[in-house]
């Protein structure tokens, strides 16, 4: 099957002089995304030969640590809805669930 359409996703990271990210901004212009603000990438990459994660966390260093904490929780959540739909393991899926749920309680991220 030939390759119909080519999509890019770009990251544009501004550093500080101790090349500690100030700035970061992603552009997807399949995604109807131009060169928005973010704090935060949590990007994986799988590496097929060597059957292994490759892994970048980046942060801008004013990212308030709530909003660290939320990220991290919302990443989770989307995790395991990934994780279902690639494997269909509805009980591992549930349990990663559950185990989303203790987080957010442990760090009080829903109140009430």
């Amino acid at each position: 099957m030939a390759i119909a359409h080519t999509s890019k996703i770009e990251f544009t990271v501004e550093l500080d002089e101790n090349k500690i990210p100030e700035n970061i901004n992603w552009t997807a212009e399949d995604g109807g995304i131009n060169n928005e603000a973010s704090k935060a990438i949590m990007l994986s990459v799988w590496d097929h030969k060597q059957k292994d994660t490759l892994r970048m966390d980046l942060w801008t260093k004013d990212m308030p640590v709530d909003e660290m904490k939320q990220f991290f929780h919302q990443t989770l959540v989307s995790m395991a809805g990934s994780f279902e739909r690639a494997t269909d393991d509805q009980k591992m899926s549930a349990t990663m669930r559950d185990f989303c749920e203790y987080f957010a309680e442990k760090l009080e991220l829903k109140k009430g």
